[in-house]
């Protein structure tokens, strides 16, 4: 009988510890990120734009990279987390008519890798991304 309770005390301990070691959201530093973006498009005006770098503070509850435009109106429509990785739909209102775009990211720990599609006017557009921690938000 004490090695059946042993033996179950052992297991609910393994499972207890095994639920509360897993990190809540993805393997992200908090804080201050630069991100650079690079834009490619296809389509009707085939370009490629140089790189733009801005930055944002990005938390696990606002994991998304996105740059604040004064001209349009986002909105996140989908969002889903899975390990590392931070999927999303953002619908914006702009001047020129709504764009919607899906993005990936990937993160791992103090940098990420990502990717955003968006068609607008006839063109694919892809934004690819990188982002590297460089310090606590104030």
């Amino acid at each position: 009988m004490y090695r059946k309770f042993l033996l179950l005390l052992i297991v609910v301990s393994l499972f207890f510890f095994a639920c509360g070691s897993k990190p809540s959201g993805p393997n992200m530093k908090e804080g201050k990120w630069e991100i650079t973006v690079k834009i490619e498009t296809t389509g009707n005006m085939p370009f490629q734009m140089p790189p733009q770098t801005f930055t944002q503070c990005i938390t696990k509850d606002k994991a998304i990279p996105q740059k604040a435009e004064t001209d349009q109106d986002c909105k996140i429509t989908k969002s889903t987390m899975s390990g590392d990785t931070v999927n999303w739909t953002i619908e914006c209102k702009t001047p020129e008519g709504p764009v919607i775009s899906e993005g990936t990211v990937t993160y791992k720990g103090d940098r990420f890798d990502g990717v955003v599609k968006m068609k607008h006017f006839g063109m694919d557009i892809t934004q690819y991304m990188n982002g590297k921690w460089i310090g606590d938000c104030k």
